[in-house]
Order: C-alpha cells, then sequence, then structure tokens
C-alpha cells in the first residue's frame, strides 16, 4: 500500500454518506480510494461497482479496462466473499477479451473460473474449439460434483460433447437419462409433451448415426404416438415459452454439416443456448450472406441435393438469430421449412433428405403449436425412413 492521501479518504466518505444518489462512476471512485485503507469492506463494493459501470457501457474496450480492474480488485479479497466476486469478475473479463477477438486470454480468465470451481464457460469454449472431450469432462465433474442443476441445458450440452468426440455409446447414455426423466415429468404434466416429443427426435437421430437403426426406428414410433397425443388432444396445460428448446436440439442437429471446429476457426459450442462467445456468434451469423449467394450459385446449376443441404444450413442460423422470440413466430419462420420441403420433393432417389426436411417441418410446427400438420409431416417421414 502507498502512501495513504487522508484528504482524499475524507472526501470518499463525505460522499458516500451524502443524501444524494451517486452516479456509478463516482461510486467507482470512492471506492477505489477507501479500498486501500479498507480492503475488507470496499473491496467487494468496488468490484460491484466497477461490473455495474461495465454493464452500462457499449463498448468493449471500456468494458475490458473495467473488467481487468474489477478481477485485480476481486484477487485482493480476502475471506468467503472472494470466489464468487472472483468469479463475476472473470466472466465480465472473458467476455470482453473474446468480444475483440483475444481468444487465448479469454480462455486463460475461464480457465481461472474454472479452477475456482466454476467450469461451465471453459466447458464452452473448449466446444467452440472442437476440444469435446476435455469439455464433456468438465461437464461431467460438474454432474459428479452436484454443482451442475440436473436440467435440459446441462445434460444436453453434456452429451452433445461426448457426441462430439466420439463417445456414441455414453452420449447416448447421458441423453438417455434426461430423456427418462422427461418421459416421467411428462406424465404428471411436469413437462411439456412437445419437449419429449423434441427429445425423442433428437434421440432418434443419434442412435441413427451410431448405427443404431432398430432402436431409431423404435424411438421415431413413439414419437409419433407423442406427436399423434397431441395433434388430438393439445398439451394438457398451457406452457410459457419453450421454443429456446426447439432451437438448441435444431441447431445441434446441424453440428456435422458444419466445418470442424478448431481454435483458428472455432464454431459454436452445440447443445447449449448459453455461454456462445460474441466472436463465435457473430461469424457464425455472419455467415449467412455467404451461405445465401452460395444457395443462389447451387440453384443456378440445378445441383439440388447441395442445395437442400445449403439451404437447411441458412434455416438453422435463422433460427438461432431469432427461433426463440414467440412474436409472429410461425409466420417468420415457417418459409424456410417449407422451401426445404419444397425442394426435397424435387429428390424422388433420395428419400433420406426428404425425410429430414419432413422431420424439421414437423419439429417446427410442434414449435408453433400446430399439431396436426406436425403429425401428418412426421408420420410421412417416419414411413419414408421405415422403408429403407
Amino acid at each position: 500500500m502507498g502512501k495513504i492521501d487522508h484528504d482524499a479518504v475524507l472526501r470518499a466518505r463525505v460522499l458516500l454518506l451524502g443524501s444524494g444518489t451517486l452516479r456509478p462512476l463516482e461510486q467507482v471512485h470512492a471506492y477505489r480510494v477507501l479500498a486501500e485503507v479498507s480492503p475488507r469492506a470496499y473491496l467487494p463494493k468496488l468490484v460491484d461497482a466497477l461490473l455495474s459501470l461495465g454493464y452500462r457501457s457499449r463498448d468493449p474496450e471500456v468494458d475490458l479496462v473495467l473488467a481487468a480492474e474489477a478481477v485485480e480488485a476481486a484477487r485482493r479479497i480476502a475471506g468467503a466473499a472472494r470466489v464468487e466476486r472472483l468469479c463475476r469478475a472473470l466472466h465480465a473479463y472473458q467476455a470482453a477479451l473474446f468480444a475483440l477477438g483475444r481468444r487465448a486470454e479469454g480462455r486463460a480468465a475461464c480457465e481461472e473460473m474454472a479452477a475456482a470451481g466454476r467450469g461451465g464457460r471453459l466447458a464452452n469454449i473448449l466446444a467452440e474449439e472442437g476440444r469435446f472431450r476435455e469439455a464433456a469432462e468438465l461437464n461431467e465433474k460438474a454432474a459428479r460434483n452436484g454443482t451442475g442443476e440436473y436440467s435440459f441445458w446441462n445434460m444436453v450440452e453434456w452429451a452433445a460433447n461426448l457426441e462430439g468426440a466420439g463417445l456414441q455409446g455414453e452420449a447416448l447414455a447421458v441423453f438417455g437419462e434426461l430423456l427418462d426423466e422427461t418421459r416421467r415429468e411428462a406424465a404428471g404434466q411436469g413437462a411439456a409433451l412437445a419437449i419429449l416429443t423434441w427429445e425423442l427426435v433428437h434421440l432418434s437421430r443419434m442412435r441413427e448415426a451410431a448405427g443404431r437403426g432398430e432402436d431409431a426406428a423404435a424411438t421415431r414410433r413413439e414419437a409419433l404416438t407423442v406427436l399423434e397425443e397431441l395433434a388430438t388432444t393439445g398439451e394438457p396445460k398451457n406452457w410459457s415459452c419453450i421454443l429456446a428448446w426447439w432451437v438448441t436440439l435444431f441447431a445441434l442437429s446441424g453440428r456435422a454439416d458444419e466445418p470442424a471446429a478448431t481454435a483458428e476457426s472455432p464454431m459454436p459450442p452445440f447443445g447449449t443456448d448459453r455461454g456462445w462467445s460474441r466472436d463465435t456468434r457473430e461469424a457464425f451469423l455472419g455467415a449467412l450472406p455467404g451461405l445465401e449467394t452460395e444457395a443462389a450459385r447451387l440453384r443456378g446449376a440445378g445441383r439440388l441435393p447441395e442445395l437442400v443441404d445449403v439451404r437447411r444450413r441458412i434455416s438453422i442460423r435463422v433460427a438461432l438469430s431469432e427461433g426463440d422470440h414467440p412474436h409472429r413466430f410461425a409466420e417468420r419462420l415457417k418459409p424456410y421449412f417449407d422451401e426445404g420441403v419444397v425442394l426435397a420433393r424435387r429428390l424422388p432417389d433420395d428419400p433420406a433428405r426428404l425425410a429430414r426436411a419432413l422431420t424439421d417441418r414437423a419439429m417446427f410446427l410442434v414449435a408453433a403449436r400446430t399439431f396436426e400438420p406436425a403429425h401428418a409431416d412426421f408420420a410421412e417421414a417416419v414411413a419414408l425412413l421405415d422403408a429403407r
């Protein structure tokens, strides 16, 4: 600690004791001074004030400076308050670093968070860089230690990372555990039948990819039964917006059609709708114009199979960009899924692509709560797949 400016300390105390409301920057200045003389009392307040000031910023460079100072202040905190505030400061710090494209430094901040017991963000970053096995190990550690809430989000992320690592059996076991829980909850009206349908369809895709065709067919038939119930009676109760569940699984279903993720060319952490680095998200969604150009080229060349695949990649990006907003949901997104089916029907010798397009539209229609057409689409898809 350097020489204390007692006049500055007095001014800071008077400022904080005043009757007026302090601006955030004034709070930061006051806590900076007082943290030097009473670190136990004022370092936590300084961290909170710096982070609050950062939340009001729209400039990643400003965010970085404030978050870096918050991290340094948090490291000086003694006692039980240290870990919580250090992790909050590190979270803001890594977000600013990734927004500026400084991935190595951002990863280091996430590693420090993981060392403090908060490994979720590091798991996302590792998945973005194709390091799925390491990401899955962090997912498992959180689950085994009870630090990760048992939820759709955690289990889907874990299963996705296992599958990305080529551990298909383990991925199926984790996703199957989630599905068993969803079945139990749906039976007691504790989960939406729509979510159960999406999970069943995704598990059928996982089983198909793992070479378990008979199991995949059985799971599709179970999904068709649930869809028939929805088409006949609807959801037993009303649910708030659950579109994020559909978006997450739809995006995950398209991971294999995207370039492989690497540290030099990261991809989104498919399997979660949270924790995407800003640079990765912007690059992924920013590819839309290029894909539209590629689709136009393929259409002009009459290359229908490749066109169907590119249009699906476009649909996934649109869903990720705006698919969890309920306002005019069906009106905004339905044309993409209709086009996918129309194009696939022009490939009479490719029932797999048509079944995929019909399944995609069916699951979208479930999200749009249009259950009868969804059932018709999925019934056709199941018949096509069973006839192979």
